[in-house]
């Protein structure tokens, strides 16, 4: 099979590829420079509307509503998009080898790509209970939700199983996104989680209180402090119910698991430098292996705001880092400096009528400030976090776009709490900085 060569390849076709590739088109592209090696079928895309608008019961979103960029305020990049850019769209293709030292990469069915420079924007691979061995999770309609295609089994699951009982294992994103497209869809919806609230990661526990009320308010049944040790089929091989590790057994016609991810890093095992999970990079996204850089999920990089090497998985940081290595790589072969990256961590969800933002750190003291009543008709609050006696983290429920960006610049400036009441003062505090 004849090989095919590129100047620039982009591994991975989720959505640090769609905005690494809008970058380099900005960069006088020549046609043919460039290809996207994808497994998906489909061109890049905004992952997040799949736990969202793409499972609505009404007026769903679909593609190509949703295609790059349009999610960080950009133009969509339909295929034709990159067409008219000479990039090579080289889709439904899974490279199965990854040698970094000759700059070949191989696909399953032995097709081979050279390239000079590589972007490794693999992304993340949902965890699975069978990777665990976990009795019955082989079991029809036992779902997960990573790409498109899950979603549409999802959404054709959901149709199938109208009305039916839904239990969602796990209390994070997915868990908490799902439960609530879920119930919109007017499956009756069990959560179950082994922590002690939802969202440990990151909310405290009073944030976390607001939304299981919210949650429950909405009908929402939540089991906290338990696992799911096995599952019951029919004689179809459907699952039925669900075996909690504390005995009980919870019925189910569509159970939907949202345990976390695993950074898909296997290609390069050996080949670059890796640290806490991810493949370790400098502040431009370069890997330890010459002519490769990475972005996205697989890449732990230095936070240059905390001084610490941090992996961070999402949407934000997907697209900006994405950016910062094609402008890197194009900086370095005009021999040209470039500012290192500087990112403020970001975070936010949407359920519901719920929408948050989270901006910096959340580590230290937490105080929690207006009205985090779930029972209340707009409720409208915040939490910062306090670490030697500076706000290092801002949160807010119901903000305003400008509520928004002054939390983050309270996140980035880190200003002395001194002897503000920040419980009283609330959103004032940061419209003051």
């Amino acid at each position: 099979m004849a090989e095919k060569h590129f100047k620039y390849v982009i591994l991975g076709g989720g959505v640090a590829a769609g905005y690494a590739a809008r970058e380099f088109s900005k960069h006088a592209l020549i046609p043919g420079e460039l290809a996207i090696i994808s497994k998906e079928g489909v061109a890049p895309y905004e992952r997040p509307a799949l736990s969202k608008g793409y499972l609505f019961p009404e007026s769903p979103a679909r593609l190509p509503g949703f295609h790059v960029c349009v999610g960080g305020g950009g133009e969509r990049l339909l295929s034709e998009w990159y067409a008219e850019k000479g990039i090579e769209l080289i889709l439904s293709t899974e490279i199965v080898k990854a040698d970094l030292a000759s700059k070949t990469l191989t696909s399953a069915t032995g097709a081979t790509f050279n390239y000079d420079t590589l972007i490794i924007a693999t992304g993340s691979t949902v965890i699975k209970l069978t990777d665990f061995g976990v009795q019955g999770a082989d079991a029809k309609n036992i779902l997960y939700l990573r790409e498109i295609d899950d979603a549409d089994k999802l959404y054709e699951t959901i149709k199938a199983k109208k009305n039916g009982k839904a239990v969602i294992v796990g209390g994070g994103y997915i868990g908490l996104e799902l439960g609530a497209v879920l119930k919109m869809n007017n499956l009756d919806v069990t959560m179950v989680y082994p922590e002690p609230w939802c969202m440990p990661r990151l909310f405290s526990a009073e944030i976390a209180a607001f939304y299981e009320g919210y949650y429950s308010k909405k009908g929402i049944k939540i089991i906290k402090g338990t696992v799911a040790v096995g599952f019951d089929s029919n004689s179809s091989g459907e699952v039925t119910a669900v075996k909690l590790k504390d005995g009980r057994s919870l019925e189910a016609d569509i159970v939907v698991v949202g345990v976390g991810g695993r950074p898909l890093t296997t290609l390069f095992k050996g080949q670059v430098e890796e640290e806490k999970g991810g493949i370790k990079t400098d502040a431009f996204f370069k890997t330890s292996a010459p002519d490769v850089y990475a972005a996205g999920d697989v890449v732990t990089f230095p936070l240059k705001l905390y001084n610490e090497l941090r992996r961070v998985e999402h949407v934000d940081h997907a697209r900006k880092s994405a950016e910062q290595a094609v402008k890197a790589i194009k900086a370095s072969e005009e021999g040209k400096p470039i500012d290192e990256y500087d990112y403020l961590p970001y975070f936010y969800s949407r359920a519901f009528d719920l929408s948050w933002q989270f901006y910096g750190d959340n580590v230290g003291d937490t105080v929690l400030f207006g009205d985090s009543d779930p029972a209340s008709p707009k409720p409208k609050f915040g939490s910062y976090w306090i670490k030697d006696g500076k706000v290092v983290g801002a949160f807010l429920e119901g903000g305003t776009p400008e509520e928004n960006k002054a939390l983050a610049k309270v996140a980035r400036v880190q200003p002395a709490v001194g002897d503000v009441d920040l419980v009283e003062e609330g959103l004032n505090f940061a419209s003051k900085i």
